[in-house]
């Protein structure tokens, strides 16, 4: 194995790599042994010359070294193989009978800075590191050695790119795709725009919550907001609502999911509706001084995007919770459920939970918590390195 160059750490910076995080900023860094161009595979070392294990290094990014292993590795062919094999065994192990998921979650699966996801025969690589992007042809070689898929696809347009010095990358990498894509959760049909929809097509995070909500909300009327293409609208549909409306302000989205409800038999028993949600729930609740909103729904599931991506934003972001919390919950019957849940790393599962019982005291509503949820299996949680958690998700039924 050759020589690589070797970065050192300053005292008591060598902890967070012994405890499991990949990330190594530029400012836990001593010094770098000799020259390292950017994307190269560097050792690393604490000040003490103990060595810690070997990653990528880049210049340009506040994360200088992205750790790959605690041992001296060859990143080549096999080793993307023996990586994306052993993510693949633990999707096995928790979903045994899903067919569209994600295979890599980058930290999560000790390769920083590359997601992967299995739609069917289709496969997607999102990349937002400078030395994965330098073994692309690695790492679609050895997709295709495990998958043998009939089309491998780059969707690398996050925006944290750019901290990486990196442009947007976008297309097919390896074999033909017509698109859309049809896809299978949990023995539903749903049809997945792989090149111009969000992330790298859907948000496959909520697989496993699809089922356990529906689970909950099984008759009456259900409020779907920020439905999407559908996800927990047709699992509600399909679990006996009578009937579910969808809420989303994307009017592709929303045709989307009602050829999905078509594709599935359920189109009877579900509406979409192109709208600000915020502006639906205002009209919606909104009376005459001493009058009361008349409660309306059984169910109301609540899946918006983040309403924050920094620290910085988060005051703002709990305002926008509780508002949204506050109108869901006096539209909801006594006895009704609500689904509620938040994809904000910044925002933990204690600060949602006392966002959402401010707002229910706020509606004299009091609320029985009778679920918690997290991220669905193919997006495993480090407890060791926080940022692999972000999804999380509570259901309340209203006591009275």
């Amino acid at each position: 194995m050759q020589s690589l160059p070797t970065v050192l750490l300053r005292p008591g910076e060598a902890d967070r790599v012994l405890a499991g995080h990949p990330w190594i900023y530029s400012g836990s860094v001593l010094r770098v042994t000799a020259p390292a161009a950017d994307g190269d595979l560097v050792q690393v070392k604490d000040h003490r010359q103990r060595f810690l294990g070997t990653g990528f290094i880049n210049s340009k990014s506040k994360i200088h070294v992205r750790m790959l292993s605690t041992e001296r590795v060859e990143v080549n062919r096999a080793f993307f193989i023996e990586r994306i094999e052993a993510a693949l065994a633990v999707r096995r192990r928790h979903l045994p009978g899903a067919t569209s998921f994600r295979v890599v979650n980058a930290e999560s699966d000790f390769l920083s800075g590359l997601i992967i996801d299995k739609y069917e025969d289709v496969l997607v690589v999102q990349i937002s590191s400078f030395g994965m992007d330098k073994r692309k042809a690695l790492i679609v070689d050895a997709l295709q050695k495990v998958f043998t898929p009939r089309a491998i696809l780059e969707r690398s347009e996050a925006a944290f790119r750019k901290f990486e010095g990196l442009p947007d990358a976008n297309g097919l990498l390896a074999g033909a795709l017509e698109e859309p894509v049809q896809i299978q959760l949990n023995g539903l049909k749903f049809d997945v725009d792989i090149l111009g929809g969000h992330k790298t097509g859907l948000y496959l995070d909520q697989q496993a919550n699809y089922q356990l909500v529906a689970n909950l909300i099984k008759g009456g009327q259900v409020l779907d907001c920020f439905s999407f293409l559908g996800g927990f609208a047709l699992h509600c549909a399909r679990a006996g609502a009578a009937h579910v409306h969808g809420l989303d302000q994307s009017a592709e989205a929303v045709a989307a999911a009602q050829r999905n409800a078509l594709a599935n038999g359920l189109a009877e028993r579900c509406s979409f509706e192109t709208i600000n949600v915020f502006d639906w729930f205002k009209a919606q609740t909104a009376v005459n001084p001493h009058e009361k909103v008349i409660p309306k729904f059984d169910g109301i599931i609540l899946d918006p995007p983040s309403f924050t991506r920094t620290r910085a934003a988060v005051a703002d972001a709990m305002r926008g919770y509780k508002e949204i919390h506050l109108r869901a919950i006096k539209l909801l019957k006594p006895g009704g459920t609500l689904a509620t849940f938040c994809c904000s790393h910044h925002v933990d599962a204690v600060m949602f939970q006392e966002v959402i019982l401010e707002a229910a005291f706020d509606a004299r509503r009091l609320l029985r918590r009778v679920a918690t949820f997290s991220q669905s299996p193919d997006h495993p949680i480090l407890p060791s390195v926080s940022e692999t958690e972000y999804l999380k998700g509570f259901a309340f039924e209203v006591v009275r």
